[in-house]
């Protein structure tokens, strides 16, 4: 990627985002609405971060697969015949046709193009007529793989083969959610994403902040989990994500009309655990909502510069969904939770509006948004890093892109 088209100017901006919440600011509006800043984001981000792409569960059996998309780019996971969970390109490397849609069960995939074959491994096996092509080797035309680690029975995958492990730079995250024991909750695969027209950061910010939900969200539905309860432990911006702890007004509250839990509480929970709600975020791809009887799970997946996917999934404690009555006691909690989500996407939408305005500010922070701030130590460290490897333009003509709009 060639240097990116901020100035430098910009970028020493971004210090007033990392100072103590009670001094700083909010990121600079083009962070939000800029292509520019976008094609900078994937290399500073999505090309070295990890990157949740769906739930160990979904690959079952020897040949199951599932195909994603992030930034753009077409995504194949699959389990191959020796049990090993892979991630590559889904682009055939003779014409760039995609090879696999949807997800299923496959001894391999085949470009329905040209029938170009390769392997559960990504391997190329099969090229017909290619006899006749100079130097053609089909050991160096196989697709793409990336680096893949399962954490908490979460996929994650890396672009950069070389890149560190993720678990050492979640111990904080694990050790605080080990109650809920995921690697084992149970829960169905998700439906599929809606495009949503809003900077992925503007979802993820949403996702964690606890300032606005006693006042968007006020009512019997959400009452429980009063903002003033909020807090946020430590993190490191070198670490691989943060917490959010919120308090709640007794024991095992959850998203419904009763406000309490309906489903089986996870049995690993402690009391402390069950008096409060627990948000778990592994920037830029997972967030977690985490509830005695249920956590939701939101996989953000930019396709631009103001929009992106999710997927929205649910799981559950193990054998819950066994229960005759789980669908009914799920409806109830559903009813409360979608009536919130309206809310928040309402609100996400009319956010980006106002990004786009002249006047967008870079406003100041309430200590109950204690989780923005360390989102953006979070992602001003990496966008640095990435600054100073590529280097940046030592001036700007025309508007100084420092500006907050």
């Amino acid at each position: 990627m060639s240097r990116p088209s901020m100035p430098d100017t910009f970028f020493d901006s971004l210090a007033a985002s990392v100072r103590d919440l009670s001094e700083s600011v909010t990121l600079p509006a083009i962070c939000y609405t800029s292509a520019d800043f976008y094609e900078f984001e994937k290399e500073a981000l999505y090309a070295r971060e990890w990157l949740c792409v769906g739930r160990e569960a979904f690959l079952e059996n020897p040949g199951d697969f599932f195909t994603t998309r992030i930034v753009e780019e077409p995504i194949i996971v699959c389990r191959t015949l020796t049990g090993e969970v892979k991630a590559m390109s889904a682009v055939c490397q003779h014409r760039a046709m995609l090879v696999a849609e949807g997800h299923g069960n496959a001894r391999g995939f085949v470009c329905p193009y040209h029938h170009w074959s390769y392997g559960l491994d990504g391997a190329l096996v099969g090229a017909p007529a290619m006899g006749k092509t100079c130097d053609f080797n089909k050991a160096d035309h196989g697709l793409p793989a990336f680096a893949v680690e399962i954490w908490n029975g979460f996929i994650f995958i890396n672009f950069d083969r070389d890149a560190a492990p993720l678990a050492p730079r979640l111990a904080k995250v694990a050790e605080a959610i080990a109650g809920y024991d995921l690697a084992n909750a149970e829960g169905p695969r998700p439906d599929p994403a809606p495009v949503l027209p809003w900077n992925w950061k503007v979802m993820f910010e949403n996702n964690n902040d606890g300032y606005h939900a006693s006042r968007l969200h006020q009512g019997p539905l959400h009452d429980f989990v009063p903002s003033a309860k909020a807090e946020f432990p430590e993190s490191l911006p070198e670490e691989a994500g943060f917490l959010r702890f919120n308090g709640t007004l007794h024991m095992d509250a959850s998203f419904n009309a009763t406000q309490r839990a309906l489903l089986p509480i996870f049995p690993g929970l402690s009391d402390e655990m069950r008096h409060r709600m627990t948000f778990a975020n592994v920037p830029p791809s997972l967030s977690l909502v985490m509830m005695s009887d249920m956590v939701i799970y939101l996989i953000l997946r930019p396709n631009g510069p103001e929009s992106l996917e999710m997927d929205t999934g649910l799981l559950f404690a193990p054998g819950a969904m066994a229960d005759p009555s789980f669908g009914h006691k799920l409806d109830m909690n559903m009813a409360a939770t979608a009536h919130i989500i309206a809310q928040d996407m309402h609100v996400d939408e009319l956010v980006q509006q106002g990004l786009r305005s002249r006047f967008a500010p870079r406003g100041r922070y309430s200590w109950q948004e204690g989780a923005q701030g360390q989102f953006n130590r979070w992602l001003v460290r990496r966008y640095l890093a990435t600054r100073d490897e590529l280097g940046a333009p030592q001036s700007s003509s025309g508007k100084d892109n420092s500006n907050p709009s």
